[in-house]
């Protein structure tokens, strides 16, 4: 009952947005976040603290006023997704500026598969489907079900509707590894704390339990790591860069190799969250220990 509620809830909301038109609807963006951060707070003391922890320097109003412009940056990206019903192809692919497109499609025609690697940062679910589409190659996407089967099942219809498909988080490491093997495209997000038992490497200079299977994977398959990070423009388009991750010049042994991969990759995400903290999702303990 309290799925089939939210749901009624979700879509009611998206039938409105798709109904003003992305254009009006995002002008709401400003009012959601006023919501979520000052009358029902959502996770703003976990936003808060991650904020002070990655900007010491930064006095408490500063602090204060980038949180919000977090929950403003989220709230634009939700009521985007909420649209997503009203956009076509070419709706899709005018607000996506790809930068080193090139580079993707190179590494993909060395025919070893290629793992894309991105971060919850301005609209990644919008620049996922942009870009299989401009490839024309399906993105095998690994994601994590939602609570709510029912939600979970509207994204998934979203992040099918072209060219990509999907592989719940979960699945056996066999089944992902097989993917590679078959020369595809695997996207993941990565940018989530990893377990506390995992390999810990530097982020924000404080050591942080990170995701290591980009690297495993990468290490046994051969496939090269590509991340793609999209940043939102003042005018609401986005510019989707492409940067390979190195595996030249790892240090022996197969823990640091991975290390040294995981801190790589990373290191880039850290550079472009210091450029544009807003439109990276704080609301996760990244630091929790």
């Amino acid at each position: 009952m309290k799925d089939r509620f939210e749901f009624i809830l979700f879509s009611f909301f998206s039938k409105i947005f798709c109904v003003l038109g992305i254009k009006q609807a995002r002008k709401a963006a400003a009012l959601l976040a006023f919501l979520f951060f000052y009358i029902i707070p959502i996770r703003k003391k976990v936003v808060i603290e991650n904020l002070t922890h990655a900007f010491p320097e930064k006095s408490n109003d500063e602090i204060k006023t980038l949180a919000f412009n977090c929950y403003k940056s989220f709230s634009i990206t939700l009521i985007e997704i909420l649209t997503f019903p009203i956009f076509s192809e070419q709706d899709i692919l005018k607000q996506l500026q790809f930068i080193d497109l090139d580079l993707v499609k190179s590494l993909y025609e060395k025919d070893k598969g290629l793992i894309l690697l991105t971060a919850h940062f301005g609209n990644w679910e919008l620049a996922a489907i942009a870009l299989g589409i401009k490839l024309g190659i399906p993105l095998h996407i690994i994601v994590k079900s939602q609570r709510n089967t029912l939600v979970d099942n509207w994204m998934n219809s979203f992040r099918t509707k072209w060219t990509n498909k999907v592989i719940p988080l979960g699945i056996s490491i066999r089944q992902t590894y097989k993917e590679l093997i078959n020369k595809n495209i695997l996207a993941l997000v990565a940018d989530q704390r990893g377990p506390e038992e995992g390999i810990r490497v530097d982020f924000f200079n404080r050591p942080s339990a990170t995701y290591t299977g980009p690297a495993v994977l990468a290490l046994k398959t051969g496939a090269p790591i590509v991340m793609g990070i999209v940043v939102r423009q003042p005018d609401y388009t986005y510019r989707l860069k492409f940067e390979e991750i190195s595996s030249d010049d790892l240090p022996g042994g197969q823990e640091e190799m991975v290390k040294g991969i995981t801190q790589r990759h990373t290191s880039l995400l850290e550079n472009y969250v210091r450029m544009n903290p807003e439109q990276w999702f704080w609301m996760h303990k990244r630091w929790k220990y």
